[in-house]
Order: C-alpha cells, then structure tokens, then sequence
C-alpha cells in the first residue's frame, strides 16, 4: 500500500480533482473566464442531447472507434503471421510497416488531406485523370470524408498493431505446430485451433489500445478534415473543445466531458468483460 500511495495521490491530483470540478462546473452556466456563474444544474446536460453537432460528433466517435477496432484487428492479425514467416527481406517489411505509426498523426494528417484533397491539385485526383476518371470530392462528401478519416487511421495503424501480435507469435512453441502437422493438420487447421487461441491476450491488449484511442482521436480528423464537411467528422475531443474554449461555453463543454468519460468508463467495463470471457475461453 505505501508503494501505491504515490501513484494514488498523483491519480487524485490529476483526474479525480479535474474530473470533480468539470462535473461542478457542468451543472453552471459558467464560461471560463468570468468570476461570477449561477447555477442551471443539469440544463447543459438536456443542451447536449438536444444539439445536433454533438449528437452528429458522438455517433462519428462511436463509428470511428468500432470501426478502426474491428478492422485493424482483422488486418494486423494475418499481416503479423505473412511477416512470421521466413522470407527474403522480412526484416525491412516488418521495419516498414512498423514506421507508418512513428509519424504523430497530425502530420500523417496533413499529409493525407493533400493526398484526398478533392480539388484537381490533390494526388487520388491527378491519378484518377491521368486515366479519364474525373475527381472526386473525397473530403467534400460526408461519407466519403468519414471513410478516408478511417481508412488513414487503419492505414497508420495496422503496422503497428501487427508488430505488437508478431510478438505473441514468436512466444508460441514450435511444438504445437509440428504436432499439428504429424496430426495431418493443415495451415487453416493450425490457425484456427494454435494460433488464434495463443494470441487471445494480444488480441485483449491490442483492442484495448484501438478503443480507447478511438474514442479520444482529436489530431488525425481535425488535421485531416477539419471535422468538415459540416460536423461529418467533428470528434467529441473536438466537440468539447470548440463548446467548452471556443465559444466560452465552459459549462456546456464540462457536462459533454462528464458525459464522454462515463460513456468510455461504460464501453471499456463492457470490453473487458467481453475479453475476460473470452479469455476463460480459450483457458
């Protein structure tokens, strides 16, 4: 307990007492600024589910978490067995893939809002005329800005997440697989029933990680985006960023915050009961 009594004081300082005084100023018409507020109790709470732009940001974040969670998954985990195996410059390839997540990702950001650009200058475009296709209005669209946030996401991502499973798979012995293999199984066989069940608490730590940065992402889409067209790709972190500094709405921005932390503390109670479960599983 006295080795914990330090990590404990720092939590308290740092997000029990913050997380407080949001929650306190949440239930005020306080702007940040001013020294005198009035009371309106749970008025900005009732402004949150009635403001369209915050519904719009909080389905967008809940789409883009899901989304970047399930698909980077299914992708890391073959990408991580190709790059197991023996093969001429694998040590470059896992190299390469791992580098596409180094970058911060307002600079892969900025990056890619030139590259999906929907004017003539951006680089799908110039592609797509260099073969008679007119261009596309990639960040223009709703849809389609909502599809090129995600697929750079899972694009920066996948690398990275795939090192992390190519650790698990080094840890596996070779035994099973020769077992496997006098049993008669076949590559599919070994996948299903050795490798799939060995990498159950990377895929727990991986999806881990996928979540709960898809509910804070901030960077990328404002890079990217802007949170543009309109409120398409506005993320909740923005959300509360624009209500609570931008417009000197402090009281609104603090309920949205009390409401995304409860929100996380829900999907992440729900996800590790899920991967407990599934960990008994394959016990």
């Amino acid at each position: 307990m006295w080795f914990l009594l330090p990590i404990i004081v720092v939590f308290g300082v740092l997000t029990i007492v913050p997380l407080s005084q949001s929650f306190f100023y949440s239930l005020t018409d306080y702007d940040g600024w001013s020294s005198t507020f009035n009371f309106v109790w749970f008025d900005n709470y009732a402004r949150v589910f009635q403001d369209p732009d915050l519904l719009s940001a909080l389905g967008f974040t809940l789409l883009y978490a899901f989304a970047t969670t399930l698909l980077v998954t299914c992708l890391a985990i073959p990408l991580a067995v190709t790059l197991n195996k023996a093969m001429w410059g694998r040590s470059f390839a896992r190299s390469l893939f791992f580098f596409l997540g180094v970058p911060a990702q307002a600079i892969i950001g900025l990056i890619w809002s030139y590259i999906f650009s929907p004017l003539s200058s951006g680089l799908v475009n110039k592609i797509l005329a260099i073969f008679g296709i007119p261009g596309v209005g990639w960040l223009a669209d709703d849809n389609l800005a909502r599809f090129c946030v995600i697929f750079v996401s899972i694009w920066m991502q996948v690398g990275w997440h795939a090192t992390l499973y190519l650790a698990f798979l080094q840890t596996i012995p070779a035994d099973l697989y020769e077992s496997a293999r006098v049993d008669g199984a076949n590559a599919g066989q070994q996948f299903v029933h050795i490798t799939l069940p060995q990498l159950v608490p990377g895929i727990v730590v991986s999806m881990f990680l996928l979540m709960t940065g898809g509910l804070k992402i901030y960077d990328l889409p404002y890079t990217l985006t802007k949170g543009g067209p309109g409120s398409a790709t506005t993320t909740l972190s923005q959300a509360i960023l624009e209500k609570g500094i931008g417009q000197s709405e402090y009281g609104l921005g603090s309920a949205l915050s009390v409401l995304f932390t409860v929100a996380c503390i829900v999907v992440i109670v729900i996800q590790n009961g899920v991967a407990s479960a599934v960990e008994k599983r394959f016990q």
